[in-house]
């Protein structure tokens, strides 16, 4: 997989044939292989009005999109242009070309609403191009951003489809650029030398009056006041005061271009390059090309199957996605890094759980990095149960490993006091003692054996068990032992060796809760981890909130300055609802974010019983977190 790409020419991203919108399976492969977050700028407006010429200029390049040299709508559906940023390291620019609205050619203006509403849906940046000024016509021309609440959804609801949910639109629509080719006038307002981006809210500004022609005329102004907070403009003036020149103005060296109409270019190249931001979904979600291309695809499958796009439902196919992909990640780093650290058989089984402990918390970052969305720490889960079985498979080898190796070790010790015992060297007067000196240096000798592992006490055991019949044999046949002699030592023997057996339960007892205690880290990490993400995704819904109140009060405010004083009113409500929200999600204990975490906290105890005898199921190392 490629980090961004670099495209020598576009490519068809939707196809429009027979007015039906596909998705073109090679561009969309392309997109899959950017793993860059892309900054997207889209361009729509009318056919013949020289929208390919500016994209053209964005990619460095004199040709690429298709200028066309007649009435002609040539660009049909969306053309896709994946290129380095030329100012964003680590950034991959891409730009879509749209074909013309308005083609006459047409009979269906739904395949236009369809067309903008996608180039909306798809980008960060959203340039609309028009030809002379921007006047009443201009907008009027404009009505596809008023059907935008009829063609996109922002949240999934059960209830009718009347439900307008457009107060969502700020959230995730792209920034909007409005570039007004042929600009003939002088930027003047009541004799004063005005800005381009004044030029643009002073044409936006509402007309007075609650007549019909009014209400239709301040539509569209109010959709792109109320769905577009950052707005700006740029005017050209004509490429060449030849007219016969126009249709071949890319052929046209630079420098023989109108000197106005280069700096308006690089202008407007600069702005898009330094200011245009990466593709962001609701809280803060970065797209990449690979994401890009699922939401392609999902808008794309909503529109043919006769439904209406959602945001909602396209973010959690991704999350779908891209979290089963995280947690596949997110083991497989697990199993690389402790099969990297790890040299079985390792000497005591903390050794193992400290690494597995560094493993499983990069792991777990891994999976925090990759994943968004996480309904109910679904997939997190997913993770801890899928670690916890590495985890025992890397104990099971541990084990496996050390008592191969100790039982070799204890085998090959042990040979030549088995062929004393064979030959009968220890059947003498005096044999009990030969035998428990033998005996004594083969432990001694396996104790200074390196590295045996968390199996050497019971295969030491297990050596020790299978000489009890051998040493009683020897005892009772030896000849310079008294009866009470043999009793005496037959005494010891057992004691010795109930001792090892204790010692060996201690050991196990003593590895049984490291293990739990090492559940309890799984447990503690898991829980920091998914509360720092819980925080900063708290941290980004606020983020969106206040940025989403202060433009509803900047608005409310412009329309009381302008005498809209009922408009205003009908916002209170939804101005209200929206500082109960932020309230709410300022409550840290009382928030949605906490019940999660209270939750999970308990289903993590369920899959980590040994989390729960440390911690007890109670929430108290929550609760130390989001006091």
């Amino acid at each position: 997989m490629t980090s961004g790409a670099n495209m020598e020419a576009p490519i068809c991203l939707v196809k429009n044939e027979n007015e039906e919108l596909r998705v073109n399976p090679e561009a969309v492969n392309i997109l899959e292989r950017i793993t860059q977050p892309v900054v997207v700028v889209a361009i729509v407006g009318l056919y013949r009005t020289g929208k390919s010429y500016l994209m053209n200029r964005l990619a460095g390049q004199s040709h690429g999109f298709n200028l066309g040299t007649t009435v002609r709508s040539e660009t049909k559906g969306i053309w896709m242009w994946c290129l380095p940023h030329p100012s964003k390291p680590k950034h991959t620019l891409v730009l879509l070309d749209t074909e013309g609205l308005g083609d006459v050619e047409k009979g269906d203006s739904k395949n236009d609403s369809w067309i903008f509403a996608l180039a909306v849906l798809l980008s960060s940046t959203f340039v609309y191009n028009s030809m002379s000024t921007i006047n009443h016509q201009a907008l009027e021309q404009l009505h596809y951003v008023t059907e935008l609440t009829e063609l996109i959804r922002a949240k999934s609801t059960l209830q009718s489809e009347e439900v307008d949910d457009s107060d969502e639109f700020v959230s995730f629509f792209p920034d909007f650029i409005w570039t007004v080719r042929d600009f003939v006038l002088e930027l003047k307002l009541d004799g004063r030398v005005i800005t381009e981006d004044e030029y643009l809210e002073n044409a936006l500004k509402l007309i007075p009056g609650r007549s019909l022609k009014a209400q239709n005329s301040n539509l569209p102004r109010e959709c792109i006041i109320h769905f577009f907070p950052r707005r700006k403009c740029f005017v050209f003036d004509r490429p060449t005061k030849e007219k016969e020149l126009l249709v071949h103005v890319e052929e046209m060296p630079e420098d023989q271009l109108d000197h106005n109409f280069q700096v308006q270019s690089k202008v407007f190249c600069s702005y898009i390059f330094s200011n245009a931001k990466a593709k962001t979904l609701k809280e803060g979600i970065i797209v990449n090309g690979n994401r890009l291309a699922t939401l392609v695809t999902t808008y794309l499958g909503a529109i043919n199957s006769g439904a209406v796009p959602c945001l909602e439902n396209a973010v959690t196919t991704l999350a779908q996605r891209e979290n089963s992909i995280a947690v596949q990640k997110a083991a497989d780093h697990y199993s690389e890094q402790m099969g990297q650290r790890v040299r079985l058989p390792t000497d005591t089984l903390q050794e193992l759980l400290h690494v597995h402990a560094a493993c499983e918390k990069e792991a777990i970052a891994v999976f925090m990095e990759h994943s968004f969305k996480d309904e109910n720490q679904q997939f997190q889960k997913e993770l801890v149960i899928t670690i916890e079985k590495k985890k025992k498979d890397f104990l099971q080898q541990n084990e496996a490993a050390s008592l191969s190796y100790c039982q070799a070790e204890m085998d090959k010790l042990s040979e030549s006091l088995r062929e004393s015992i064979s030959r009968g060297a220890f059947s003498v007067p005096g044999g009990h003692s030969l035998y428990l000196e033998a005996r004594k240096e083969i432990e001694q000798d396996y104790e200074r054996v390196p590295r045996k592992g968390v199996k050497a006490n019971h295969v030491l055991q297990n050596f020790l068990q299978s000489q009890i019949p051998i040493e009683d044999s020897i005892l009772q046949s030896d000849k310079a032992l008294t009866d009470g002699q043999k009793a005496m030592e037959a005494e010891r023997a057992q004691k010795e060796a109930a001792e090892k057996e204790q010692e060996l339960l201690r050991q196990q007892q003593k590895e049984t809760q490291q293990v739990m205690e090492a559940q309890e880290r799984t447990y503690k990490e898991n829980m920091a981890q998914l509360h720092e993400k819980m925080e900063t995704e708290r941290q980004n819904i606020l983020r969106e909130q206040e940025e989403r109140l202060e433009h509803k009060l900047k608005i409310q405010e412009d329309m009381l300055n302008e005498g809209f004083k009922r408009k205003c009113e009908a916002m209170d409500s939804e101005i209200s609802r929206l500082q109960k929200e932020i309230q709410k999600n300022n409550d840290k204990s009382g928030s949605v974010f906490a019940q999660l975490l209270d939750g999970f906290g308990d289903v993590l105890i369920s899959v980590l019983p040994g989390a729960g005898k440390y911690l007890g199921l109670g929430m108290k190392f929550l609760g130390s977190q989001i006091k």
